[in-house]
């Protein structure tokens, strides 16, 4: 091969990355991480390194260009798996190695998705729908302005700035169906050191059947290539990772919410935006008014991403395609059924609320049409076995004790 796979991460998008990198071309890509987190650990199909303040922006261009120096490639796909990295490539592409070769898009489309007060305020008159929103400055605003009834949601507008910070009662969102609740969370946010705004929005009525997700690829021409539409059945339940899918069926949609009409808005959003590479569309269905609302556009692939492989669409492959070997890319819309699950059966047939979706989520599972990112065919260590059984065996504790209810 005369190009190399450098991914970004050590989370479960990197792992899942590295999986694809290994299904395609059987070589093993390296992982560039600031911490040592399971989703990568005991690994067979990738190398990995840890730099502890790769978070810096000086430290991680110092760090990607040394690589690319040792590295006798002629060409580097650059992966990112976050948006930190991903503002950090595009703001910084003149300091980089000429090795790197990578589809993202440019600083100033990366700014108006990842800052939510940005996004919304930019797009309010685009041809995609958004919930009801405030934005609210915890440090200087009265609890006053809040006008929205409960329960409501409240997120960071500066994503990137949020998680970066620790403080307590920290979520990742939060849902509040108080003003007692109100209150305290907004106390901790005002006492911590995050000074942007917070998003506070309603709360669409629904279950986690009610959420959608698509990921989308956008080639180097800014043309969307390829798009997915999946309805996800559950959740994750732990408040560092709510927002996250744990089970999605690509192809699947119990509601009457018009899903072409959906898939059109955003092809021609992502088109005109002049979009670049992956990105994940998060949205829930509003049977209000039969609208999906998008909650969120991740400039990134999306930590549920994996699902649309087995489609015929190798992530990293496609990117290759693309940008190593110039191949004119196929417009596809994923549109067969695939079931992805980060946890057991036994918490698909317990916990998923809608029945329509679980009776469908276990014919698929039982016909073997099921896609488990973390677990590749080829990746035999003893230990991450042990290591992911564990990690199955934690979710009943995480869903019966959940506070997302």
């Amino acid at each position: 091969m005369d190009f190399f796979v450098l991914i970004l991460g050590s989370d479960a998008n990197a792992y899942y990355m590295a999986r694809c990198c290994y299904e395609a071309y059987k070589i093993k890509p390296h992982l560039i991480g600031q911490r040592r987190l399971a989703f990568t650990k005991f690994s067979n199909i990738l190398t990995i390194e840890y730099c502890e303040k790769f978070w810096q922006e000086d430290v991680f261009i110092k760090t990607i260009n040394d690589f690319a120096n040792k590295n006798e490639s002629k060409k580097i796909l650059l992966i990112s798996t976050n948006e930190t990295y991903t503002e950090y490539i595009s703001k910084n592409k003149d300091k980089l190695n000429e090795k790197f070769i990578y589809n993202l898009p440019s600083i100033d489309v990366i700014k108006t998705l990842t800052n939510k007060e940005i996004f919304y305020k930019t797009y309010e008159k685009s041809c995609l729908c958004f919930p009801k929103t405030i934005y609210f400055d915890s440090k200087k605003e009265n609890i006053s302005k809040i006008n929205i009834q409960f329960p409501l949601v409240i997120k960071p507008a500066n994503v990137v700035k949020y998680n970066h910070l620790s403080f307590n009662g920290k979520n990742k969102i939060y849902k509040v169906n108080s003003k007692e609740e109100l209150e305290e969370i907004l106390t901790n946010i005002k006492e911590s050191d995050y000074d942007d705004k917070l998003i506070i929005q309603e709360f669409i009525p629904g279950d986690d059947s009610y959420l959608f997700d698509s990921v989308i690829y956008s080639d180097k021409n800014s043309k969307c290539k390829v798009i997915s539409f999946a309805q996800i059945g559950m959740q994750e339940r732990t408040k560092s990772m709510v927002g996250n899918a744990a089970v999605l069926i690509n192809g699947m949609n119990t509601y009457d919410g018009d899903i072409d009409k959906q898939i059109s808005n955003i092809v021609n959003f992502m088109d005109e935006i002049g979009y670049k590479g992956f990105a994940e569309v998060d949205m829930k269905y509003d049977y209000r008014d039969k609208k999906f609302k998008v909650l969120e556009i991740n400039a990134r692939q999306g930590r549920c991403s994996y699902y649309i492989t087995p489609l015929g669409c190798n992530l990293v492959k496609v990117m290759v395609d693309d940008l190593i070997f110039n191949k004119t890319i196929e417009k596809r819309v994923l549109k067969d059924k695939v079931l992805l699950s980060f946890v057991p059966k036994g918490i698909i047939r317990k916990y998923c609320q809608n029945q329509e979706f679980k009776k469908e989520a276990l014919k698929l599972w039982k016909k073997n049409n099921i896609v488990k990112p973390m677990e590749c065919k080829y990746d035999k260590n003893f230990k991450r076995f042990l290591l992911l059984r564990k990690r199955w065996l934690h979710y009943y504790k995480e869903y019966k004790n959940s506070y997302w209810k």
